[in-house]
This record gives structure tokens, C-alpha cells and sequence, in this order.
């Protein structure tokens, strides 16, 4: 018999969702706090920017149980992931249980278990609340990461703006200025590029190093997807745990693997003009293939090309009156500054001791599966197993952390094997896979197959695999892994 528990869902974004409708599917009473005023996450219309949209297609960015709208293109925008967000909530009924504008202020274990949360409202009012399990879905994108510069008063007082990424939602700010952009994501480009078609009258994208970067199709012909996401490019990287047998298989495809990733450079260099542009990257592609490879904003390096954008290699200095001054020396006269400089990481509402035990002093996250630390109890994360196909990512772990929080995995680890399971993979990504080891070692690309593998596994599902060329060289489906969750051992708590 598994006994109704008291759940706090911390965020109401793609992860808080499925998290709350997971539990209470499986009995319990949830409430999910929100400090912002909407759902969504980093897809609430008042932190994105203009023409923001998904990295991955619709079919990948979804949940098992609610296919997005056939009117929506490839790669939605952003209003249209907020909508289709709001109507799965509203589907599964979950605006009623949403206190938006409360935030966790700290966290504290209970003395029979559970947590007591202090939590925060929008005027400054607090009040403790006690749950039985808490559920953290605050994901990689929650708390801004605005570095500080000398001179910004001076910049300020001159009529300059500072602002982070997540606040440039209305491109008006940019008419008829000189704008520089700080960063080298997705969004940094993607702001770039905006900033130039709407008016600014210089733009400037200031970076360390050139990366790789995909286009959402290569060569013009071939859907990233049907590279980036099947189990055949996911079978050239070496894995954790392998087999003597599995070291030599890969040992002896090694040439091949090799050239598989020039030839991809060769072709990506080529049709995005790398050379010309001045930003062919030095490090070996297959090295950056993780959470952080962004795809090509369009019409980018075209504008880096033509002069539209200039693209600087460094960081700011400092700032002055009427200008940025870079490390290299240069100044860059500037109204606007935009810091696409990415999140923090971390829990700040958790306890010290807590946090000791879940992050290294390397950064790297104890989580088991990505999902739960066996030496904190009635806690788990949703959202953390970051990926390319995050929506995903986040429904199965959802599915798996009900299942441990309750007993049930058909596969349910002691806290033992949890331990051992955790130094494994920690030690694979610092000496073998460095490039795991972004965002805390939280990301699972390019191993989604594998990471989707070991959770349906431990759920008890049922997977029946698809014609061999299919199952190799296709991306994932979610329609099938939600059939998958639902041939899992039925229970409900009481």
C-alpha cells in the first residue's frame, strides 16, 4: 500500500508540469509555487525574447501523453510553446493547484521526515508550509547571471542600458542605437540577429571563442534531427560501464568515427561560409556535441559576413560614457548592452549541508539517474536531465521519480548501489567525457537513448523496439515512449 503524500512542486515551467500531473495521476495532493506571475518557465512571454523558438522540432518537444498542434511549424515560437504549455495544464488540471508569486525562500528537513518550506509572496510576507515530498523543477535557466564590470555607473548616467538576455523582450529598445551583445548562445546570436533587422544602427557580438554550430538542416537537405538525435550517433560515442568488448568494437570503429566528424566539419564549414566569416572553430566538433551546441541563427554569419554585425573575439572590460571597453583593447561604442551570459546554477533555498551533499566542489551534481541522491531523502529533481529534447526528458523523469518516491520502481536501488552508480558517472564524465560535465554534469546528450533505456527500465516498462533501421537511425517518438509508460505496472496511492 503506498500512502497520499503532501508534494510541493518548485516551478511551473515545461518540468514543473509534467511533475505535478505525474504525481497527482499517481494519488498525491500537489501544489506547485511559482515565483514569477504565468506558467512556462523560460517560455513565459515576459522573459523571452522576440522571435525566441524551440532548438528542437515539435515532434521532439512535447510530452508523451499531448502531441503539439498540427498548425504549429517545426520549430515553434515562442507565444506558440507558452500556449501549447497552458493547454496541457489546463488539460490535466493543474492552474488551480499553481500559487504564483510565491517563492521558496529556504528549506528545512522535518523531524519525521518531509520538509518544511518557508515560503515568500510577492509583498515581502512569509509563511512555513510542511510537505512530505518536494519536487525541485527550477531546471538550468532560473536565476540570471549578470557579471558586474567597472564603469557601469558612468555608462548608466551617459543614457546606457544593461540588461540580461531574458529582459530584451521588446526590440523597440534597439532602434536607432548602437547595441553589443555579450555571449555566444543560441540567444545571443538570436538577439544579435533581431537587433539588426529592427533597427539598431550598429550591432556588435562580442565572444570568446568560436564554436560549432548546427543548422537546422545541414547541407541544406538533411534534418538535424536525423543526425543529432538517433541511437547511431549516439553509438560513436563510448559510453559509461562498457564491456571489455565494448572498448574494442569502438577501438576498432575509431578511423571510421574519425572521419565521420571531419567530414561533418568540412560540410558545415562550407555551407555556413565558417572561413569567410572568420569563425571556424578549433576544437574537434564530436568534443562539443552536448547541451550547449546551439543551432544557427538565421541569416547570422550572412550579417557577420556582409559587416551588418561585427563579431569581436574577447569580453568586456569595463565600462564608459557612451562605450564598452574590451579586453583587447578595443572600444565599441555602445547605448545598449545585452549579457546573453546564461544562468546560475544551484539551489539557493536549500540548507548548506544539503547542498554539500548534492554538488561537488567541482560543480558536478550526486544525482542518481539525474534524478535523486539517496542521502536526501523526500527530494527529487525533474528537468535536471537536460537534453536535446528536454520536454522528454523531463515526462520520463517525472515518471520515474513518482515510482521512487513511492517504492514502486521494478528496479528499485539501495541507497548503496545509488552511491556506487553516482561515483561511476561522475568519474566517466571528469576523465573520460569532459564535455558531460556542462551544466553540473546534467546533461544526458548526446545519450538520450541510453539515459531513456535505464529509465523505463527501472519503471518496468515494456518496450518493444521498432524495425532495426528505425531504431537506429530515427529520433526518438514520443507517441511510442508513451505507450512505453503506460504498459508500466498501474498503482495509485490512498
Amino acid at each position: 500500500m503506498v500512502s497520499k503524500k503532501k508534494v510541493c512542486v518548485i516551478g511551473a515551467g515545461v518540468s514543473g508540469l509534467v511533475a505535478a500531473k505525474t504525481f497527482r495521476q499517481h494519488g498525491h495532493d500537489v501544489t506547485i509555487v511559482e515565483r514569477s506571475g504565468d506558467l512556462g518557465g523560460v517560455w513565459e512571454p515576459a522573459r523571452s525574447y522576440p522571435d525566441v523558438q524551440t532548438q528542437s522540432p515539435k515532434e521532439l518537444y512535447r510530452y508523451t501523453d499531448m502531441a503539439m498542434p498540427d498548425e504549429f511549424p517545426e520549430w515553434p515560437k515562442g507565444v506558440q510553446v507558452h500556449a501549447y504549455l497552458a493547454d496541457y495544464a489546463r488539460k490535466h488540471g493543474l492552474p488551480g493547484i499553481i500559487r504564483y508569486g510565491c517563492a521558496v525562500a529556504s528549506m528545512e528537513r522535518g523531524g519525521e521526515g518531509g520538509w518544511t518550506l518557508t515560503l515568500e509572496d510577492e509583498k515581502g510576507g512569509t509563511s512555513r508550509e510542511h510537505f512530505d515530498f518536494v519536487v525541485v523543477c527550477t531546471g538550468n535557466f532560473s536565476d540570471k547571471n549578470i557579471p558586474e564590470f567597472p564603469g557601469k555607473d558612468v555608462f548608466a548616467a551617459a543614457g546606457g542600458a544593461v540588461m540580461h538576455s531574458s529582459e530584451y523582450t521588446d526590440p523597440a529598445v534597439v532602434k536607432d542605437k548602437d547595441v553589443v551583445v555579450l555571449g555566444f548562445s543560441k540567444s545571443a546570436t538570436d538577439i544579435a540577429v533581431n537587433a539588426a533587422q529592427k533597427g539598431a544602427r550598429n550591432v556588435t557580438i562580442v565572444y570568446r571563442e568560436p564554436i560549432w554550430r548546427i543548422p537546422y538542416f545541414i547541407g541544406g537537405l538533411i534534418n538535424f534531427k536525423r543526425i543529432l538525435y538517433t541511437r547511431a550517433q549516439e553509438n560513436m560515442f563510448p559510453g559509461w560501464g562498457l564491456s571489455a568488448f565494448g572498448r574494442l568494437k569502438h577501438a576498432i570503429a575509431k578511423p571510421f568515427v574519425w572521419a565521420n566528424w571531419r567530414a561533418l566539419e568540412s560540410l558545415l564549414t562550407m555551407q555556413l561560409k565558417l572561413n569567410k566569416a572568420g569563425m571556424r572553430p578549433k576544437v574537434p566538433i564530436e568534443q562539443e556535441i552536448n547541451c550547449s551546441v546551439p543551432i544557427v541563427t538565421p541569416g547570422f554569419f550572412e550579417m557577420i559576413r556582409s559587416g551588418r554585425i561585427k563579431a569581436v573575439q574577447g569580453t568586456f572590460d569595463h565600462y564608459e560614457n557612451g562605450s564598452v571597453a574590451l579586453t583587447g583593447g578595443e572600444m565599441v561604442k555602445a547605448d545598449l548592452a545585452v549579457l546573453a551570459t546564461g544562468w546560475k546554477m544551484g539551489i539557493p533555498f536549500l540548507p548548506e549541508d544539503v547542498r554539500r551533499k548534492l554538488i561537488d566542489d567541482d560543480g558536478q551534481y550526486r544525482l542518481y539517474r539525474v534524478i535523486a541522491n539517496p542521502d536526501v531523502p523526500d527530494l527529487g529533481f525533474v528537468g535536471f536531465n537536460s537534453s536535446f529534447c528536454t520536454v522528454l526528458c523531463a515526462d520520463l523523469a517525472a515518471n520515474w521519480l513518482v515510482r521512487y518516491a513511492d517504492g514502486m520502481l521494478a528496479k528499485q536501488p539501495s541507497a548503496r548501489e545509488m552511491r556506487e552508480n553516482i561515483d561511476m558517472m561522475l568519474d566517466w564524465k571528469r576523465n573520460e567525457r569532459p564535455a558531460a560535465s556542462v551544466y553540473g554534469g546534467l546533461c544526458v546528450a548526446p545519450y538520450h537513448f541510453r539515459h531513456f533505456d535505464e529509465l523505463l527500465e527501472d519503471i518496468g516498462a515494456t518496450v518493444k523496439k521498432r524495425n532495426p533501421l528505425a531504431e537506429r537511425f530515427a529520433p526518438p517518438n514520443a507517441d511510442a515512449f508513451g505507450r512505453y509508460l503506460q504498459s508500466a505496472p498501474v498503482y495509485s496511492a490512498s
